[in-house]
């Protein structure tokens, strides 16, 4: 009998998904975050909106996804799509200078989806906003690397997360946003 219960218990352990721990007292609602030129971000001002957080770096070899998320920004917006980019050197790929990642993706990139300021996304000294995310969704919400996307919906929950290798435009990403529109 304990190992049938050991092996029942090993199950639901395996299948389970880290989201079943979410309680949800904060929301993304709820955070706010440096923007890139300086100015303060209050994601309130996203309410209602579905949100693709992506954690950003300049010299990443995943950095022309930015081309991706500016489409997916373009093609979106207008429909309540927020694409919001994380400049972070967690991983050691991102520029010193806010100024410089703003130029960076200015230039290269047509960038003109909003971006913060360089932020830590992983670790003890990651900001708030992604402690919360790791907190409610668990370790898939945590970056493993620079592109990782975290898709919120419009009641400022994690709907989905998204690796380094789900391009922006890939349909496993457009059709979740857009069953979430």
């Amino acid at each position: 009998m304990k190992k049938v219960t050991l092996f029942i218990i090993l199950i639901m352990i395996f299948f389970s998904k880290d989201k079943v721990l979410a309680n949800y007292e904060k929301v993304f609602f709820d955070f706010k975050i440096n923007g890139v030129s300086g100015e303060q971000i209050d994601l309130k001002d996203y309410k209602n909106k579905v949100v693709l957080v992506v954690n950003t770096a300049s010299y990443c070899g995943f950095t022309n996804q930015y081309s991706d998320l500016q489409l997916l920004w373009e093609k979106y917006k207008s429909d309540g799509l927020i694409v919001l980019g994380v400049p972070s050197n967690s991983f050691n790929q991102e520029k010193k200078e806010d100024a410089d990642v703003k130029k960076f993706c200015e230039v290269n990139f047509n960038i003109n989806f909003p971006m913060t300021s360089i932020t830590e996304v992983k670790g003890k000294n990651s900001h708030e906003l992604f402690k919360w995310a790791e907190k409610n969704h668990g370790k898939s919400a945590v970056p493993k690397w620079n592109f990782h996307k975290i898709l919120i919906n419009k009641k400022g929950k994690i709907e989905e997360t998204y690796n380094s290798f789900t391009k922006p435009m890939s349909k496993k990403i457009t059709s979740k946003i857009e069953s979430l529109l």
